[in-house]
């Protein structure tokens, strides 16, 4: 019951955001990058909580987590446009781990390959063949991953959330609103804010930050009105 909640909400939001996410980002591309910066951030300061408590070497993990995260995606200076066979199957196992991963989305990861343009490109155009690249490294990708993220969970979960809050941080770099030259989205080439934007894109950033706290606000709505037993039958 749960996969296909989730399933289903994930092909919801696709059939109703895919071709008008991807004018956006084209036609507002500062604005947009704006927004998700600000969700990540969010999202990162919230998974800090799923550290019990921190010590020296979480901190240490967490720093260089964070900066060989952000240098090596320097390396990468935009998106990818025809990505191989095998990079296209590598990169769906990889989103749909991070999709069971505490913090990181798929798309996030996407992101970060500079492949994010390209599965929205193949959704938005229904390309079978690509789409069916992807789809099979995400069945190969969760099958092979998923009991070795639980036995990680399970013994070293302090020290996974910490190696992840670094990713999240470093790879804000992928989200930053003003790349050094128009490489979109995914460019990871750094700029100087323009100063009529800055405003504009500070609202974008808080917006986001709400998105993310207006779910958690849900959640622990959710939350308490099962502990709760609402429906519960009186004894």
């Amino acid at each position: 019951g749960f996969l296909c909640s989730l399933l289903l909400g994930i092909l919801l939001a696709l059939a109703l955001l895919v071709g008008s996410l991807r004018n956006l980002i084209h036609d507002y591309p500062v604005a947009i990058s704006s927004l998700f910066f600000g969700v990540v951030a969010a999202s990162a300061v919230i998974a800090r909580r799923e550290i019990s408590r921190w010590h020296l070497s979480l901190y240490i993990l967490f720093i260089v987590s964070s900066a060989t995260t952000f240098a090596l995606l320097g390396i990468r200076s935009g998106s990818i446009r025809e990505p191989g066979t095998y990079m296209i199957f590598i990169a769906g196992a990889i989103a749909i781990c991070a999709m069971v991963l505490p913090g990181v989305s798929g798309s996030f990861i996407l992101l970060m390959l500079g492949l994010y343009d390209h599965a929205i490109g193949a959704l938005e155009q229904f390309e079978l063949s690509v789409l069916s690249l992807y789809l099979l490294g995400a069945v190969v990708g969760v099958l092979a991953f998923s009991r070795a993220l639980n036995v990680l969970l399970s013994k070293y979960r302090d020290l996974v959330v910490a190696l992840l809050l670094g990713l999240m941080i470093g790879s804000l770099r992928v989200l930053w609103p003003w790349p050094s030259d128009n490489g979109g989205l995914e460019n990871t080439r750094l700029g100087f804010p323009e100063n009529n934007e800055i405003f504009g894109a500070s609202i974008a950033v808080l917006v986001g930050v709400l998105l993310v706290g207006l779910v958690m606000k849900l959640a622990r709505v959710a939350e308490n009105f099962r502990s709760n037993d609402a429906l519960q039958t009186p004894s």
